[in-house]
């Protein structure tokens, strides 16, 4: 089992969710606060890879959802230096097991690098259920003080 180390925004329902995920499948998870990490450039960089600038943002963050900001039309240096100042524009979660580091929660890529499997019979449910929901976007309904748009990648969130 793997060692992984958990950057979140503490509070959110889906990071919670992610979380459970990984320790149910035996995972050490080492969770940090995404939001006061002193992070620098090339540390928050590495998170990143070789995924387009736009996938880098969460998309429930207030500056995206008010469209003050466009992902789209943001350069790499550009992304980081904003995201240094405002760090709720980091899409969540970041995760690093040794020297892999991953942003978002793609359980078929997780699954693929460090496995998702329940660790015992015991929480093969709540795996499962865990499994079929969608655990990158933003996890409140409307009506809850958000402005989602429907028509972008399920990619970012919540801004809470």
């Amino acid at each position: 089992m793997a060692r992984v180390i958990f950057y979140e925004k503490p509070g959110c329902k889906n990071n919670t969710k992610q979380k459970t995920l990984l320790t149910a499948a035996g995972h050490e998870v080492i969770a940090y606060n995404l939001l006061t990490e002193p992070w620098t450039i090339e540390r928050l960089r590495s998170f990143f890879g070789d995924r387009p600038v736009s996938e880098w943002f969460n998309r429930a963050a207030p500056r995206v959802q008010s469209g003050e900001l466009v992902p789209e039309q943001v350069d790499a240096q550009t992304a980081l230096l904003l995201m240094l100042k405002d760090p709720l524009l980091i899409r969540r979660p970041l995760m690093q097991v040794g020297d892999r580091y991953e942003v978002g929660f793609d359980t078929e890529k997780i699954d693929a690098w460090i496995g998702l499997k329940p660790k015992d019979a015991t929480l093969k449910e709540i795996t499962e259920k865990l499994i079929e929901q969608d655990l990158q976007s933003c996890s409140h309904k409307h009506g809850h003080g958000h402005h989602h748009n429907e028509h972008e990648p399920k990619q970012g969130s919540c801004n809470h």
